[in-house]
């Protein structure tokens, strides 16, 4: 062990004990689900009865859960839009208790176009971050080579905007970033600046460059597909990589910024060479070559896991940990286990009620608690957390899988009911990705970049747009894709054998266009490390002479 690590050993110990301690009180809140789940109900109801809101709901006078339900009704953001939009004019009390303070806005996409402004209080904050303190410390218990390692983290800033009273607006994770402990921040060799970079292109090539020479172990961020960003930038920018560390500049491609240029490198000749003999050797340069990765950290869950064998090819075959069920709205579940999207729930930060998905949109759902859900079944999240949102619809799809004590844990499937239906069918992004998965498989081949679009024609159908695969047969994976969504879909089935549904159109597109439609996606403003690509587009067209 080098003289820095000794002496940042007893800081890291003790940062440890204390995550401990918080470990081992959401474990006890996980065999008594329902009392801390009470519990937490009844401290949000109380925070909640002075404000605006409240008043409007007579939360002072509820008590049981049966009152909150008749004072409540579930709502998304829309339905609290007026209250919230308050609260980001300058009036907390409309949503907490006079007095207050609103640290930032976390600001994300909203079903209408407008963005959504999450108010991020005190308590929400360390909720959030001891949600993260939990997911660390077990990972590190699992993994201890990665013990004092660098980590690569891929966040968006916190500030990209100001709300009317002057208070940031932006992405959660970087103000958990700037609030982490200074034993993890020093773990960091990526600077802060990077993540003020807005060109795709020369932010993730200035990553690389501030951290290709340093002893990293982890990477961790929302999607795997800001991982397979920094491989490409490596592999694509080699040359340019290796003369800038030898010459201690930071020449990235695109449009250079402020932030750029305000970095400072020293030369490195040493490292340069052991660079290029990595290149000699291996013919490119990636992730798996120039670091010793001990494990990554991304979601898993919904239609992620097709980015995993393009991952695993430039990153190594590595223990990839699911980050958990995390939004702008808080952390819904902590992982437990490496390679699986499933997590148990969060319910020390959050209040959560479950609507079955068959219900889902419904005039009047069951909606169950925490302590009632089935395992292998599947319902919509109901959140009521410290970011002022009570029985607030997040829209997120999951199942559970099984349960810690008698806390449930759940996987993510998708984001709303994102469903396409033409005739009926009503298939999801799940079912289309699960049925890409398999008809790739078969056909030997990896695809992980296509989109499913439905078309009004005579009859009506699916298109398949998808780029130049090697090896790849397309009009065999539409073919393919098609028996697994009949097998996966029994209505799509139902709808192919009448012929009221054709069979699935195949467009093949020029190289590159889906992954550039994408960056123009994130160059309008998007959070790169949380950005989903669409599989499966809800709009149907309409073709010419119907």
């Amino acid at each position: 062990m080098n003289i820095a690590a000794s002496i940042l050993k007893p800081i890291a110990m003790a940062a440890g004990w204390h995550a401990s301690a918080q470990a081992k009180a959401f474990f006890r809140a996980c065999r008594n689900t329902r009392q801390a789940q009470e519990e937490l109900r009844i401290q949000l109801v109380r925070a909640s009865a002075d404000s605006r809101f409240g008043a409007d709901h007579g939360l002072g006078r509820v008590r049981s859960y049966e009152d909150f339900v008749s004072a409540v009704d579930v709502g998304d953001y829309e339905a609290r839009r007026a209250y919230l939009d308050r609260v980001f004019r300058g009036e907390p009390e409309a949503l907490f208790a006079p007095g207050t303070p609103i640290l930032m806005y976390a600001v994300t996409s909203g079903t209408t176009g407008t963005p959504k402004h999450i108010p991020v209080t005190a308590r929400f904050l360390a909720d959030y971050t001891r949600g993260w303190n939990i997911f660390g410390l077990l990972l590190l218990s699992e993994h201890p080579s990665a013990w004092l390692k660098k980590v690569v983290t891929i966040v968006s800033p916190a500030c990209q905007d100001r709300s009317p009273t002057g208070a940031p607006c932006g992405a959660i994770s970087g103000m958990l970033r700037e609030s982490q402990k200074w034993i993890v921040r020093r773990m960091y060799p990526v600077p802060r600046a990077v993540s003020e970079i807005r060109d795709p292109d020369a932010k993730y090539y200035t990553l690389v460059r501030s951290a290709i020479t340093r002893d990293v172990g982890v990477i961790t961020t929302a999607n795997p597909s800001s991982v397979i960003r920094i491989a490409t930038a490596a592999r694509d920018n080699a040359e340019r990589l290796i003369r800038d560390i030898r010459d201690g500049t930071c020449s990235p491609p695109g449009e250079s910024c402020e932030a750029v240029r305000g970095l400072k490198f020293l030369p490195d000749r040493r490292s340069a060479r052991r660079l290029e003999r990595i290149v000699r050797r291996h013919g490119e340069l990636l992730p798996r070559h120039f670091w010793n990765l001990r494990f990554m950290a991304h979601w898993l869950g919904g239609t992620l896991g097709l980015y995993l064998p393009r991952l695993r090819a430039m990153c190594g075959d590595v223990p990839i940990r699911d980050i958990g069920l995390l939004a702008s709205e808080g952390r819904l579940s902590i992982p437990l286990a490496d390679n699986t999207p499933e997590g148990v729930a969060e319910i020390t930060s959050n209040f959560l009620e479950f609507i079955p998905a068959d219900q889902h949109g419904s005039d009047s759902p069951d909606i169950l608690r925490a302590h009632q859900v089935e395992r292998g079944q599947e319902y919509f999240l109901v959140v009521s957390n410290w970011a002022g949102l009570l029985r607030y619809a997040i829209d997120d799809r999951v199942r559970v899988t099984d349960f810690c004590g008698d806390c449930p844990m759940f996987e993510f499937l998708s984001r709303g009911r994102h469903c396409c239906s033409i005739t009926g069918e009503k298939i999801t992004e799940h079912q289309v990705v699960a049925a890409m998965d398999a008809a790739a498989r078969t056909a030997g081949v990896h695809v992980d970049t296509f989109i499913l679009q439905g078309h009004f024609a005579d009859p009506p159908y699916y298109e398949l747009r998808m780029e130049p695969v090697e090896g790849a047969d397309a009009d065999q994976l539409a073919r393919g894709m098609d028996r697994q969504l009949c097998r996966l879909n029994v209505e799509y089935e139902g709808k192919r054998h009448s012929g009221r549904l054709g069979p699935i159109h195949v467009t093949v597109t020029a190289p590159g266009d889906l992954t550039r439609d994408e960056v123009r996606q994130l160059a309008a403003g998007g959070a790169g490390e949380q950005f989903k690509h669409k599989y499966l587009m809800t709009h149907v067209l309409q073709d010419g002479g119907l």
